[in-house]
Parts: structure tokens; C-alpha cells; sequence
């Protein structure tokens, strides 16, 4: 594979390379410190190519294709100037790590938070991030996972319509404070995950079409031509993307990647661009010893996408499952029935605690057709579950998050449901302690047709489910101002007792054998009318087991203990005092040590963990 962009080897040498197979000449253009071009020889047939001695970090530079007009790099490091501004070398070994030991962790011990880092602190920047992790790491929260940081236009942007997929957003920190935040959390024993974004290149800054056929009207996704993975020159837009994650590993020392909705990734090769990635980030994991995580988001609800390449697979490490977030949703706000229409039954829940996919092959009325396959005999750590992301904050009129939708007693119940699942959880920022601010959609563009197209865009998507509010202009600075979480409110109130509640729960997660055993075959699922269900979770050896009591209802629910199983002892009640927002809550907490087979009535909206034993061992 051809490496592209400006690649700085040290003392004055870097090698300019850039993917251009139907252009007759190409011209790099050193706009600062001085002003300079020089002819770019063709290499490869497809490539153009030339290495300098007397090039320093920091020095700006175009390419000019067929020499008609200046364009920044399509493989750039870095743009401070923006989107449309010069392109940057970047001394990629400059960097002073101190995380050589740092090996990463399993994907089945993560516990995943999904952040923005523009909104996440007032300065939003990398670094301002750092002085947060050893709360973040308190609570047990033991993965960022950054939304898309690659440079996008103006300072405002969901991270979506980034143009430089080889670029860190400069309003951000830039490649330097990338690495600063990589290493700091490193040294606190988290991992980093990006978001990054291969289904698409957003609309402004997008200058890929003036170097070469990236794109193919062969496909269309919803925001237009698709990536040409497979069509003419495809080799060059294949290794482009390829090589990306190889990118983000090595330089900046990232441990894992989630992929953006890859169903609308069209590849019809032998080999397919997912294939490639695999074996490329496979092959980079050897070298470098550590462990290197692969997550898609995947609207197929297809198996595959998690199976080895060998296997038929795609390859993936796991995927984000969304039939989980969709059956419990509906379970702890009854108006989520008409957003998610195809879900609404206790049914579907435990199918998604036993199986993963809900929709295994069912007619889904809301598709219109048959969909899905069955996920029954994949180990739940190949899964991501969540009560809360980006899109379903932002996607609602008014930015809610799941705390301004349900009351507190059902909120500990969606987290318990979430934190006892046999899957690796992702919390999206600022829910660990119920924070309240909404997240709006914002973006950040600077010219005049395309913030109409958005405005008028974002209207009609919320006119089609019916709703009369109308969303706020993502264009005013108050809408990105308003999306900050309030992090000074985590430790008062009702806030404390929601992050001491996940602190709680994840605890379990690192000290309950059973938590730790993702196989579906030691799990099930027990359904108590629509109102609740129980949840039987076991070590491999069948001995030691977890029941996890959960109704989601406003009325009171019995429940038989299982006489096979044998000293019950409670771990976690949602209805004890500590766990209260007031002393007037309703419910009863359940009893510490019950025996077999003894009746047991859950309180509305509450959840109860026992631990047991199997009968006469």
C-alpha cells in the first residue's frame, strides 16, 4: 500500500505523496515559511511523489493538481487554518510518550464513554479533558470514546462532516493535544476510542473530487455519492481508507476505532475494504504488541459483521446494539413505542439479554419486510449496549437525554439494566450522574446555501415524526453553548446518588464472577407479565448465580425465588435508603437473605440483585 500525505522521516526529509491517477502533472506548493513549487514526479502509475531535505515541522503547503489551483492535502495531518487553509507537516515521532508499558486492555473489561470533546469541559479542547479522568477512572470508567475529532469546518461540528480524515481538529488541540490526552489516559489505565467516519466525506472542504475518482454514482447513501470501493481506480480510495486505522494506532497510540454506520459502506469486491482493514490492524497488533479494537455501527443486524474474515466475517471486534438500547427504552418510557414502533414487549427484552438481536428475521412493520438474523450463539462481549448516544440525544427537537424523560426510581432501573447486561457498556457523557443539559445538534459552516440546505434538512426530519416544535438553529453559538454538560453538579443531590449507583454497578462488573461470564448460553431471561423480568446470570460451571430483579411498571410485582438455588444473599437493592432521592420514595426494599422458593414482591420501579447458589453445593 502507498502511504500518502507528507510523511516527516526526521532531520529535514519528508516524503510528499498524493493519490492522483487521471491528472497529467502535480505540483507541491510550500506557501510558509517561503514560498515555493516543485514539480511532483508520477510514481506507480497512480501516484505522485517527491521527498525534500529542507523541510521542517510546521511548514505549510498545497497540492497543485494539473496545476489549475492550490488544494490542501486530502491525507493532511494537520489545517490550522481550517478546512480550507494549508496543509501542515507534522512530525509524528516529535511526541514524548510515557506510556511504553501501556499493553491496552480487553474489550470484554471496558466500560465505554462516549464523549464530544467540544462541549465536553467550557474550553473544550483535549487537554482540558485531562484534569477530568481521575473522576471519570473513580467511577470505573475505564474507555473514552471520542466522537469524530478529524478536522472539520469552523469549531462547532458533531465531528460528521469531517473532510480530512488524516487530520485532528485543530480548534480541539490538534495533533499535539491528541497525544497529550492519549497519554494521560494512559497513565491512569484507560483506553482511547475514535469515531471515524468511512461511509462518507462531509460537504465543505471536501476537495477529494479534485484529485481523483473517491467517489462512484454506482451508490447513494444518504448524504450522496458513495465512496468508490469497487469500482474504477477503487485501489487507491481502498488503500486511502485502509491504511486510516493504521494511521490512528501507530501515531497516536489509539486503542480502539468505532465505525460509522458501515451499511452505508458499498464494496462488492472480492476482498472487501472491511477484509483489508482486518488483516491490516491484525497484522499491526503483532508489531506492536497491544490490543487493537475494531467496533461497527451496523443497521443490518447481521452476524457477520462480528465472524472472522476466515469465517465469512467482516471482522469486527463487536458491533453497538441497537435492539438493546430500542427493547429496554420502550420499556422505561412508554412514549418510546411510538419512535421505536417495532419494539414495546417484556418479550423482546430478555430476547435481547439472550440472544442480541431482537429482529432476527421477524417481519418489522416499521421496515416493512423481513429483517435481520440471529445473534443467539455470539458471546455478548462482540456487543456494545447503551441507554444513551449521541443520536439518540441529539436526534430528538430538543436535545433530551434519557433523565428528563423517565422519573429517578425508573432511571437506577435502566442503569441496573444496562450495567448487569452481558454485553460492554457504553455511557454517553454526563449520564453517570444524570446530568440534565441537552445535546443539540450544531455545526459550524461558512457558506450561505449549505446552512439553508441543513436548516431546512433538520426541519423536515422532525416534521416526519410529527412533532410541531421546531428545532433550534444548529448555526447559533448558544446551541453549542447550551449542549455542555453541567460537571459541577455530579456530586449534589440527585446527581451523587446516580453516579454512586453506576459506581456501584460497575464495581459489581469487576468483582462478580458471573458479570464476567458473557457466554449466552449461561444466561436467561425470565418475563414477569409486561411489567418486569428476571434476569438468571452463571459462572461457566453452573455453582454461583446472579438474579437480577427488574420491574419497570408502577405497580407492585411477585416473584417466586427458584427453590434450586440456594443462599440467597442481596447485593444491590434500588428501594434502600442510600439509594433514595427522598425519604417519602415508593416501595419497600426486598429482604437481605430469603430462602428458596419464598414470594417475593418487587416494588414499582425498582431493582434487586441476589446473589445464589445452586442447591446443595
Amino acid at each position: 500500500m502507498n502511504s500518502v500525505g507528507a510523511t516527516y522521516t526526521g532531520e529535514g526529509r519528508c516524503v510528499f505523496t498524493v493519490w492522483a491517477p487521471e491528472k497529467e502533472s502535480m505540483t507541491l506548493h510550500l506557501v510558509h515559511p517561503t514560498d515555493r513549487r516543485i514539480p511532483m514526479p508520477r510514481v506507480d502509475r497512480e501516484y505522485f511523489r517527491v521527498e525534500l531535505t529542507d523541510i521542517q515541522p510546521g511548514v505549510q503547503y498545497f497540492f497543485r493538481p494539473n496545476d489549475e489551483a492550490d488544494y490542501p492535502d486530502p491525507a493532511s495531518h494537520c489545517q490550522p487554518e481550517g478546512v480550507h487553509g494549508p496543509s501542515e507537516v507534522v512530525d509524528q515521532a516529535g511526541f514524548t510518550w510515557t506510556d511504553q508499558s501501556w499493553r491496552g486492555l480487553p474489550f470484554r473489561d471496558l466500560i465505554l464513554y462516549e464523549l464530544h470533546v467540544g462541549t465536553f469541559t467550557p474550553e473544550g479542547t483535549f487537554e482540558a479533558i485531562i484534569p477530568r479522568l481521575d473522576a471519570l477512572a473513580e467511577t470505573g470508567i475505564n474507555a473514552l470514546e471520542l466522537l469524530p475529532i478529524c478536522q472539520f469546518p469552523g469549531s462547532r461540528n458533531w465531528g460528521y462532516d469531517g473532510v480530512f480524515p488524516y487530520a485532528v481538529q485543530n480548534s480541539y488541540g490538534g495533533p499535539e493535544g491528541l497525544k497529550k490526552l492519549v497519554d494521560a489516559c494512559h497513565a491512569r489505565g484507560m483506553a482511547v476510542f475514535l469515531d471515524v467516519v468511512y461511509n462518507h466525506v462531509g460537504p465543505e472542504g471536501n476537495y477529494f473530487g479534485h484529485f481523483g475518482p473517491y467517489f462512484t454514482e454506482r451508490y447513494c447513501t444518504p448524504w450522496g455519492e458513495a465512496l468508490n470501493f469497487d469500482g474504477d481506480y477503487a485501489d487507491g480510495v481502498r488503500d486511502y481508507f485502509a491504511n486510516n486505522p493504521v494511521h490512528w494506532f501507530e501515531h497516536y497510540h489509539i486503542d480502539g476505532l468505532r465505525f460509522d454506520a458501515i451499511h452505508e459502506v458499498f464494496d462488492r469486491s472480492a476482498i472487501s475494504i472491511w477484509e483489508l482493514i482486518h488483516h491490516n490492524v491484525r497484522q499491526l497488533e503483532q508489531r506492536l504488541g497491544r490490543s487493537l479494537h475494531l467496533v461497527a455501527e451496523s443497521d443490518l443486524n447481521n452476524p457477520r459483521v462480528v465472524k472472522r474474515p476466515d469465517g465469512g466475517g467482516y471482522g469486527f471486534s463487536a458491533q453497538w446494539l441497537d435492539d438493546f438500547h430500542h427493547a429496554l427504552y420502550t420499556m422505561v418510557d412508554k412514549a418510546g413505542r411510538e419512535r421505536y414502533a417495532d419494539f414495546g414487549r417484556m418479550e423482546q427484552l430478555a430476547k435481547a439479554y439472550t440472544d442480541g438481536f431482537v429482529m432476527s428475521g421477524e417481519y418489522a412493520p416499521f421496515r416493512k419486510r423481513k429483517f435481520g438474523a440471529s445473534s443467539a450463539g455470539i458471546s455478548g462481549e462482540h456487543f456494545v449496549a447503551f441507554n444513551l448516544n449521541h443520536d439518540q440525544v441529539g436526534n430528538r427537537v430538543g436535545g433530551e437525554r434519557l433523565c428528563q424523560l423517565i422519573d429517578f426510581e425508573q432511571l437506577k432501573v435502566s442503569a441496573a439494566a444496562l450495567l448487569l447486561a452481558p454485553y460492554v457498556p457504553m455511557l454517553f457523557m454526563g449520564e453517570e450522574y444524570a446530568d440534565r443539559t441537552p445535546f443539540f445538534y450544531f455545526v459550524d459552516h461558512s457558506e450561505e446555501a449549505l446552512i439553508r440546505a441543513v436548516k431546512e434538512g433538520r426541519k423536515a426530519e422532525f416534521a416526519a415524526f410529527g412533532g410541531e416544535q421546531e428545532p433550534l438553529d444548529p448555526f447559533d453559538p448558544e446551541t453549542f453553548i447550551n449542549s455542555r454538560p453541567q460537571w459541577e453538579k455530579r456530586t449534589t443531590g440527585q446527581h451523587r446518588i446516580i453516579l454512586d449507583w453506576h459506581r456501584t454497578l460497575i464495581g459489581m462488573r469487576r468483582t462478580e464472577p458471573v458479570l464476567q461470564n458473557f457466554a449466552k448460553t449461561d444466561i436467561r431471561a425470565t418475563v414477569l407479565g409486561q411489567a418486569g423480568l428476571v434476569l438468571d446470570r452463571q459462572t461457566p460451571d453452573g455453582q454461583e448465580h446472579l438474579l437480577c430483579l427488574l420491574n419497570f411498571s408502577d405497580g407492585a410485582v411477585s416473584y417466586t425465588l427458584p427453590t434450586w438455588l440456594d443462599s440467597y444473599q442481596k447485593l444491590l437493592d434500588s428501594k434502600e435508603s442510600q439509594w433514595l432521592e427522598t425519604a417519602e420514595s415508593k416501595g419497600e426494599p426486598l429482604p437481605d437473605q430469603p430462602v428458596p422458593g419464598q414470594t417475593v414482591t418487587l416494588s414499582p420501579s425498582s431493582a434487586t440483585v441476589y446473589k445464589a447458589r445452586t442447591h446443595g453445593l
